[in-house]
């Protein structure tokens, strides 16, 4: 990943791509699906309950509720009022104005934050959870958490991890996630000339297994290299229509310009983001799935363009993540001058257990530092 210095990400090594194997075919586990309608010949079993009702409903008070107190906005503040003194008399009004809306979350008058956005389907992970991920690639031990600590001892770390967000937001209930790097950019070319490399199936089905060990959620993040999600996306088509399985995409490995990757950081357009939704938001619908949560990282202006074009879907939850590694007060300004004046929906926040510990940095982000960020992260990633 990037370093982050005087604010400002500059490109650093990616560090072991050059040495994973090369992996040209994926072989997927077929989902197993279900119907109620007999086959040909057969009688109808009318003990059968009915399908589930898609989607589902969704409490749009609590959601409400929970998207305005990250944007700072709980209830207390909320109830705050101004004086407005006048020749006829002394009243008073709400300091903050609601606006609302049937089909769209509520907002606040004259503030960025919450983006107006469609209400998602019901049994939507955010904002009723925080997502806590455990990011890397098992073939590195230097590519994140994942690849470092062996099995049982990163069952533990993750869980001690849990605990502590649960105790810094009681209210906020805790679902632990593991974030597979699935496709990593190499360091060579490859036989296509897409700088890029799949993960062997065994690999993400061992992610998987990993996500329902610890009662969570699987991501399956891609590094794109000089290829783009419209040709790789559709690679990993049947895990992601698996109900527990998200997406992250990286645009410091997408290569527009022909660079090789890690000599120059990359980007993704709104164009590209919203394409990525649009054909997450079709699995859904396909297999009456919950929605998505789309994850892309993001440490630079440039790493995302024109922002204000991302169309989040109720189907398609968009998560804009701080990457980047340094100080803390570097941290914080590159959240300052990177996500807070570019919102699309939520935010989330990666820390380096290594790197953001490197002089002259004084620590790694507690839990209640990074809740006292405003907006405050719903999704945070360890690496």
């Amino acid at each position: 990943m990037a370093v982050i210095t005087a604010g400002i990400a500059t490109v650093g090594l990616f560090l072991v791509n050059v040495w994973l194997p090369a992996v040209t075919t994926l072989s997927f586990t077929n989902l197993n699906t279900s119907t109620t309608t007999p086959l040909l010949g057969e009688e109808k079993d009318d003990t059968l309950p009915p399908p589930p009702e898609w989607p589902l409903p969704l409490n749009k008070e609590d959601y409400n509720h929970r998207v305005l107190a990250l944007a700072g906005f709980a209830s207390s503040t909320l109830a705050e009022e101004i004086t407005i003194v006048t020749e006829a008399g002394t009243t008073t009004k709400p300091k903050y104005e609601l606006i609302t809306s049937s089909s769209t979350n509520t907002t606040v008058a004259n503030r960025r934050w919450p983006a107006k956005n469609p209400y998602p389907n019901g049994g939507a992970l955010l904002p009723f959870n925080r997502l806590v991920a455990y990011y890397g690639n098992f073939y590195s031990r230097y590519m994140g958490i994942l690849g470092e600590l062996d099995h049982d001892a990163l069952i533990t770390h993750l869980d001690n991890t849990v605990t502590a967000w649960e105790t810094a937001d009681p209210n906020t209930p805790v679902i632990p996630a593991i974030h597979y790097i699935a496709m990593v950019a190499q360091g060579s070319a490859g036989a296509d000339g897409m700088w890029r490399n799949v993960m062997p199936a065994e690999h993400i089905e061992r992610g998987y297994e990993l996500a329902h060990e610890v009662n969570g959620v699987l991501f399956l993040d891609l590094q794109v290299g000089l290829s783009n999600l419209q040709r790789e996306l559709p690679k990993f088509r049947e895990y992601l229509s698996r109900p527990d399985v998200h997406l992250g995409i990286d645009p410091e490995f997408s290569m527009k310009g022909g660079q090789r990757p890690g000599t120059a950081i990359g980007t993704f357009d709104a164009a590209d983001i919203n394409y990525a939704i649009d054909w997450l938001a079709d699995i859904v619908h396909e297999y009456k799935l919950p929605p998505k949560v789309l994850v892309i990282h993001r440490f630079t202006q440039d790493m995302v363009t024109n922002y204000q074009n991302i169309q989040p879907r109720p189907e398609v939850q968009v998560v804009m993540d701080m990457d980047g590694w340094g100080s803390k007060d570097l941290k914080t300004g590159t959240y300052q001058h990177v996500i807070i004046p570019e919102p699309v929906q939520f935010t989330g926040i990666k820390l380096f257990y290594k790197n953001d510990l490197k002089p002259p940095s004084t620590g790694l982000f507690t839990p209640q530092e990074v809740l006292n960020f405003t907006p405050t992260p719903i999704y945070i990633q360890y690496q």
